[in-house]
């Protein structure tokens, strides 16, 4: 064994942080050590949600339904879109195209509800959707194919699909409503220039990357 004061000092930071208790020290954190890709999936699909949820929470009415420039979306058109997608992409998952012929998605840019309690309705009916969808599925599902617009997909690969899209939505609602509250922004995830201060958290047990 390397006895050198380095490799000793690494060893004995290494024994002094009880990875195994991490789980019984912090019952609340997000991160869960799996190999399930179903699980993990689901887990970041509900990251992503609780981002969305969070930001919107600091959005004011106007900010909802404000647009940056003409070309660009609102949060409450991304969340009408992502609704439509939810609806289509997972209502008899398994059992039918994930494009659904009553689908109008370009009406999906157009038209959002116009108060807030209205768009959180239509926002939470459609990861209500996703869930149900996903609740029953095991990892032996991930082999089986469905279609979308009738080209085929393994569940596996239909599902990263999903979360790659709805993150990237995530992402801009996040951007918007952080751009319309300006100073009076509360962080969702590391502060800036509090990087070192979230990495002690996290290797102490207090706080997880999701």
């Amino acid at each position: 064994m390397d006895n050198s004061p380095w490799v000793q000092s690494h060893i004995g930071l290494m024994s002094s942080l009880d990875f195994r208790g991490w789980r019984l020290q912090n019952l609340e954190m997000a991160l869960e050590f799996t190999t399930s890709c179903l699980k993990d999936s689901v887990d970041l699909l509900r990251f992503y949600k609780r981002l969305a949820d969070r930001a919107m929470a600091q959005a004011t009415d106007q900010a909802l339904f404000a647009t940056i420039d003409k070309e660009s979306n609102s949060i409450a058109i991304i969340v009408k879109h992502l609704t439509g997608n939810m609806r289509s992409r997972w209502t008899d998952f398994l059992t039918s195209d994930g494009e659904k012929s009553d689908r109008d998605r370009d009406s999906e840019f157009e038209s959002p509800p116009k108060a807030r309690d209205e768009l959180l309705e239509l926002w939470e009916s459609g990861w209500e959707i996703t869930f149900d969808a996903l609740a029953p599925l095991t990892d032996t599902d991930l082999s089986r194919t469905v279609t979308i617009r009738g080209e085929a997909h393994s569940v596996m690969q239909t599902i990263h699909r999903q979360v790659a899209h709805y993150s990237y939505h995530v992402g801009q609602i996040v951007y918007l409503a952080k751009h319309f509250a300006g100073q009076d922004w509360n962080a969702l995830t590391i502060p800036r220039r509090k990087s070192a201060e979230y990495n002690t958290k996290v290797a102490t047990g207090k706080a997880s990357q999701r």
